[in-house]
């Protein structure tokens, strides 16, 4: 196995641990602010690797770095009636006690003195902060690696450059072929005496300013002479061409034909073209846009997942990805042949769309996600408004433990495709080339 492949996956699983320690880091700060005890901050899953207390909260590192969370006591409110901190000794029906068990484990860490800093006891919008804080904090993260490979770096893009892979014959569209043959006709470029580099800049005194003007400049025009301005190590130089007409795709429908259009003969270069902040955020409005577009289509894009895992079916490459098979991404970036100024785009890229996506996903309103329980704040704060307009006594907090058997059966559900996704990764990877 490729080093740099091995090197590219411990990289994603560091880029992940720390998206996930500051999803985390989310919750915890505006938790402590308003109040909430919270006992254990943690980065991963399982057995703890590594642990130090600093006042009352631990902070610590698990061995599977799939995920984290953070303990605030008091996430659930006692049984109407009781008092904060007294355990109920019996409970009728499986349900009912299973909701009371989960009711009794929250309050044996609450202490005393503890009353007002339980979760439930927090006015709505604090909840709303909290449990939105971890999203919010992926979103962040996903501007700033955006804004990185945008503003930094640059997206590809065909500049009006001639390529040195740029052919110096006329090869009909009717020929499959690459390769010039002795008896075909020079291009009016290579006529023209362009050479690898040359950039153009103009086409008979009209501005060209990117590969689409140039493009769209020659074949409008047809057959016949033009000025064609270009910069050649830097200097300006004007060179007579005279365009040939031909057969060329059509630019929207390649399917298409266009027939007798103007004909240079050079092919472009691919530069890495930097944008602006504005362009960042419509970006990234657009990506989330599409990702929120495959959240709401999950089952059906988990059915693909399953056809792909045990039928053989090719991945959808708008499908879902588990870590696993971002991991084998990012190692496959760092083992291919790219530059390393396209393999840092592409990675940035991976993790930036990797954090939208937790984002998003954690937003979904249903428990046990952070959506879920800012959707219970936001009922809340609306009980709460109505019972003021209506002057009626102030509601009870909204008490997510009745929903818990709900709860588990929605986290059995996402272990299951959590699985899914990480067999279907190992058997039928989405891969780069894929």
């Amino acid at each position: 196995m490729n080093w740099l492949y091995v090197v590219g996956i411990i990289l994603f699983l560091l880029g992940l641990m720390v998206s996930i320690a500051l999803h985390e880091l989310g919750h915890l700060v505006p938790a402590k602010i308003f109040g909430v005890r919270v006992t254990q901050y943690m980065v991963g899953f399982g057995s703890t690797a590594w642990s130090r207390r600093k006042g009352e909260t631990e902070y610590g590192i698990k061995w599977i770095p799939f995920g984290g969370y953070i303990r605030m006591i008091g996430m659930l409110p006692p049984r109407p009636g009781d008092e904060p901190g007294k355990l109920r000794s019996t409970a009728t029906g499986p349900w009912q006690g299973l909701i009371e068990s989960a009711r009794d484990a929250a309050q044996e860490e609450v202490r005393p003195g503890d009353e007002d800093r339980v979760f439930y006891r927090k006015k709505w919008w604090q909840k709303v902060i909290i449990m939105s804080g971890g999203p919010a904090m992926n979103f962040v993260l996903a501007f700033v690696f955006f804004s990185i490979l945008l503003v930094g770096i640059g997206l590809p893009a065909w500049a009006p450059i001639v390529s040195p892979e740029t052919h110096t014959c006329v090869i009909p569209i009717s020929e499959q072929r690459a390769q010039c043959a002795p008896n075909d006709q020079l291009t009016p470029a290579a006529q023209a005496g362009m050479k690898p580099g040359d950039h153009m800049v103009s086409f008979d005194g009209q501005k060209i300013g990117s590969w689409d003007d140039a493009t769209r400049l020659i074949r409008s025009h047809g057959a016949g002479p033009v000025k064609l301005g270009i910069e050649r190590d830097g200097k300006p130089m004007t060179l007579d061409v005279t365009l040939i007409a031909q057969d060329r795709p059509n630019l929207e429908d390649p399917e298409k034909i266009d027939k007798n259009v103007g004909f240079l003969g050079v092919l472009p270069t691919e530069v890495m073209e930097k944008q602006s902040l504005g362009q960042v955020v419509g970006y990234m409005g657009e990506l989330t846009a599409r990702v929120a577009g495959s959240l709401l289509n999950l089952p059906e894009k988990m059915v693909g997942v399953w056809h792909a895992a045990f039928s053989g079916d090719e991945r959808d490459p708008e499908g879902p990805v588990g870590v696993v098979g971002a991991g084998r991404m990012g190692g496959e970036i760092l083992a291919s042949d790219l530059s390393t100024e396209k393999k840092i785009a592409i990675f940035v890229n991976l993790l930036a769309g990797f954090n939208l996506a937790i984002g998003l996903f954690n937003l979904i309103p249903l428990l046990p996600l952070d959506g879920g329980h800012v959707a219970g704040g936001l009922w809340e704060g609306i009980k709460r408004a109505y019972a003021r307009v209506m002057k009626r006594p102030e509601p009870a907090y909204v008490d997510i433990a009745k929903v818990l058997p709900l709860t588990y059966a929605l986290a059995i559900v996402m272990m299951i495709m959590a699985g899914l996704l990480v067999y279907a990764d190992l058997v039928n990877p989405l891969t780069l080339t894929n």
